[in-house]
């Protein structure tokens, strides 16, 4: 019998051979659709072309051409990619009837840690207590409401980047008056310090409601932040029950397909750090063994029907050569 493969995009704008943010995912992807008998195609957000029309609705353009659509889209954005025209491009797809893991309404509230926190807490989520900054910074109200240390986050970011551990109020005024001069437009967030998990927090990773692998991450000597990309170590984490429920809640709430969620320790148990919409999984897998792409591939195969969409339960592609294609 003939049989049609499974045919997933995965959004992506960088070089996947090179060593930027989220590459060695995109290949792990790439690898493991093979041996599933899934086409993978990599497409840059850039490369299409948004022409809306009611008469042509089993395709889209690419490079120009009209290509037919995919079984399934998993907008993996690099910080880049991750504007307006790219959740265009997320959008359209949804609405010509392409499954997408996970949405651009998703992505734009979750990449906004402001946002994040709001509506967990409006939830009754455990979250640290978050203030908005505004310049000028008013210090006394930083010291009666977050205290110190304090943690200085811009509201957007990933990866641990622009986040900062400010000691005393003395070097936080300093850096707030830098700031104030340099960058005074700069969207930035002041986060109570828990100072519990210093240097140590937990990464659950929810694929469509279920927790498929955990770690703790360690940060390098020195450091307080534990995240895998700026040198932390990894280490094989079996989530207790309260973990696994604030992290599937966190999922839930926040309509996160495939999220990885971070938690800290607490005196009390733990709380939300913050919710990722692109995980990357390298130390994840490295700390667990677990294969990451399968869980999310095998979650697609269900959101479609066993085997997807074109597959019939009774075939089997597994071992089949796909060739995958990388657009641009």
């Amino acid at each position: 019998m003939c049989v049609s493969a499974m045919n997933v995009w995965i959004l992506y704008g960088e070089d996947i051979e090179s060593s930027v943010d989220l590459a060695f995912e995109v290949r792990r992807m790439i690898a493991e659709g093979q041996k599933m008998g899934i086409r993978v195609d990599v497409i840059k957000p850039q490369h299409f072309d948004l022409l809306i029309t009611e008469e042509k609705r089993n395709s889209i353009l690419v490079n120009g051409e009209h290509r037919a659509l995919p079984d399934f889209v998993f907008p993996y954005l690099a910080e880049n990619d991750r504007n307006f025209f790219s959740f265009a491009v997320v959008r359209q797809l949804r609405q010509l009837g392409v499954p997408v893991f996970n949405n651009e309404t998703t992505i734009e509230m979750v990449g906004d840690k402001l946002h994040t926190h709001q509506v967990l807490a409006r939830e009754g989520l455990p979250t640290p207590t978050t203030l908005l900054a505004k310049f000028p910074v008013n210090l006394e109200l930083v010291q009666d409401t977050i205290g110190f240390p304090v943690v200085v986050k811009t509201r957007l970011g990933s990866n641990g980047t622009g986040v900062f551990l400010i000691e005393h109020p003395q070097a936080f005024s300093d850096l707030m008056k830098l700031i104030e001069e340099t960058n005074p437009h700069i969207q930035l967030i002041f986060q109570k310090f828990i100072s519990f998990s210093k240097g140590r927090d937990l990464r659950l990773f929810v694929v469509d409601g279920h927790v498929v692998a955990a770690m703790e991450r360690r940060a390098k000597e020195g450091d307080f932040k534990a995240n895998y990309s700026a040198g932390g170590s990894v280490h094989l984490f079996t989530p207790d029950k309260e973990a696994e429920e604030l992290a599937l809640r966190t999922s839930e709430i926040l309509n996160i397909d495939v999220s990885g969620v971070d938690l800290l320790f607490s005196e009390q148990g733990y709380t939300i750090c913050e919710a990722n919409t692109f995980p990357g999984f390298k130390g994840l897998e490295s700390a667990t063994g677990e294969n990451i792409p399968r869980f999310i591939f095998e979650a697609m195969q269900r959101r479609l029907g066993v085997g997807g969409k074109k597959i019939s339960s009774s075939d089997s592609v597994e071992g089949m050569d796909i060739p995958a294609q990388v657009v641009g």
